[in-house]
């Protein structure tokens, strides 16, 4: 067996399709399965059993002899909450605890850590053990990833394999559910096809023109291939980026979207909402040499690639992945 958590999510059903694909089927899906609005990410998909979060670390301890690998994708991600006791709750302790049962059992781990841990970027986007103690994230989310990473390297105590990706600014097909978290990419869309136009935010520093913040776009597609690799390489332990490698901008976002629509790019800008406004990222870029370095040597989604398979083949369609 294998386990995914946040299963019925965005990227977790993404990694369940990816399994399914690759003759896996013998997947137990972990998370809160309560929400309507996540279970057509289920659709079409094959797996042995659900658990719901709140059971799983039980069900783990009596069935452990069962299960081969964790994939822990599931965690609080609004970056606009500010309540620390519930990413403490759910991403901080709720991690740390599936650590220490993947040492007990013997158990293989790969969990989602994030981008956000890197902050304003003062110090690189290097995904190198030496700077995780300085870097200051931006929002409670990322302090939350941030303190398992800084936790999970002071541990004596380690899984026998174990990684956690800093995941950049995925997007792609199953984020549905996500709203006012979903890429920039879904919400272009849906803008386009109902105005004829779209918004993106307006630059409140004077080195970046409006529209040009840049970021790592990375299409989901790519991070499942990367935790897929990982299933199989189980040394070379610790922390790695996981980007496209190539920072884009905003603007190249949506003209890509306009473009994958067959329509000419109308774009109107916005004042950055003041909740988010001095937390807001304008640069992100992943180091992608240390992944490299191991033997992942598969090319990643070009922005005009990924935006054009994820509109064509999912949003224009309605379809899940």
């Amino acid at each position: 067996m294998i386990v995914v958590t946040g299963a019925a999510g965005f990227i977790g059903s993404c990694l369940v399709r990816k399994l399914n694909d690759e003759g896996f089927n013998d997947l137990v899906l972990v998370d809160d399965f309560s929400h309507p609005e996540k279970k057509t990410n289920l659709d079409n998909k094959t797996f042995s059993l659900k658990i719901d979060r709140k059971e799983f670390h039980t069900w783990l301890k009596e069935n452990q002899h069962f299960v081969q690998f964790i994939f822990h994708i599931g965690a609080r991600t609004d970056t606009t909450e500010f309540n620390k006791d519930i990413f403490d709750e759910l991403n901080l302790n709720y991690t740390k605890e599936i650590w220490n049962l993947c040492i007990e059992f013997g158990l293989p781990l790969v969990y989602a850590s994030s981008a956000a841990t890197y902050g304003a970027g003062e110090h690189g986007y290097k995904d190198d053990h030496s700077i995780v103690e300085k870097l200051v994230p931006l929002n409670p989310y990322g302090d939350s990833k941030n303190d398992f990473d800084k936790w999970a390297l002071a541990q004596d105590k380690k899984p026998y394999s174990w990684v956690g990706l800093k995941f950049f600014n995925v997007y792609g097909p199953n984020e549905y559910h996500k709203g006012r978290m979903a890429s920039v990419i879904f919400h272009a869309f849906n803008q386009i096809k109902q105005n004829g136009s779209m918004k993106l935010f307006r630059s409140h520093r004077p080195e970046f023109k409006d529209g040009e913040q840049l970021r790592d776009f990375v299409y989901v597609k790519d991070v499942v291939d990367v935790c897929y690799f990982f299933l199989h390489h189980r040394k070379d332990s610790g922390l790695y980026n996981l980007g496209s490698g190539k920072a884009r901008t905003f603007l190249a976002l949506a003209q890509n979207t306009f473009s994958a629509l067959n329509l000419s790019p109308e774009i109107n800008f916005v004042d950055t909402p003041e909740d988010i406004r001095e937390k807001y990222q304008y640069f992100t870029e992943a180091d992608m040499s240390k992944i490299r370095s191991i033997g992942y040597l598969k090319d990643f989604y070009t922005l005009e690639a990924g935006v054009k398979d994820y509109v064509s083949k999912y949003l224009l369609k309605d379809a899940r992945w």
